[in-house]
């Protein structure tokens, strides 16, 4: 039989392994869990897979790192502030880790969709769909300093190298900072675990 017009439209929907379907055009709350997010953070290679290890180093850790950055330069962050910090990268579970370069080359209508699959995340886990700018200056600020920490110990940066493209990191010091400077890569199924008790902690 031949396809009728519906049949040739494409389709613009993801299926998760949690069965629900995400309309990438217009993302729904309803059908994001964090289960899905943790699953594709966990599989998402930072620094296109460039890094040393025997696993790539994962988007799911790097918004671990990110979360207990932020905290750990303002220990006064609500748990609704860390959890943003968490979630921070979260749409990169269905468009993937793109380096800015590129990001920029897509233009407008990339970060359109970006913004609006974000704002669908927060909503869906209680969040404003978008963050006050306090709080985004303080999440790119611990972004930068996760990246600095990866590409020195995990991209083959240069200590000069990192400064010039992220800035030396300040507020590192003091108790509990030794763990930022030990990264280690984990398996897509740890990465995914911890990214999991991170979100369980906090919400």
């Amino acid at each position: 039989m031949p396809r009728n017009s519906a049949d040739r439209t494409p389709r613009a929907w993801q299926r998760m392994l949690s069965g629900r379907r995400l309309d990438l055009l217009d993302p729904s709350p309803l059908d994001i869990e964090i289960e899905d997010i943790a699953h594709g953070l966990a599989r998402v290679a930072r620094w296109n897979g460039q890094t040393r290890g025997d696993h790539a180093f994962s988007v799911a850790q790097h918004c671990v790192l990110v979360e207990q950055i932020a905290v750990h330069v303002d220990p006064l962050l609500d748990r609704a502030a860390r959890l943003a910090a968490l979630l921070h990268d979260a749409p990169e579970y269905v468009i993937g880790d793109m380096i800015s370069p590129f990001k920029a080359a897509l233009g407008l209508d990339y970060k359109a969709f970006e913004h609006r699959l974000m704002a669908a995340i927060h909503v869906r886990f209680g969040l404003p769909a978008k963050n006050a700018a306090k709080l985004e200056t303080a999440i790119k600020s611990a972004d930068r300093i996760a990246a600095y920490l990866e590409a020195t110990q995990l991209a083959g940066f240069t200590v000069a190298e990192a400064e010039k493209f992220f800035g030396r990191p300040k507020g590192l010091a003091g108790e509990g900072s030794a763990k930022f400077h030990k990264l280690k890569p984990l398996a897509p199924n740890e990465a995914s675990a911890l990214y999991v008790r991170a979100f369980r902690r906090l919400s």
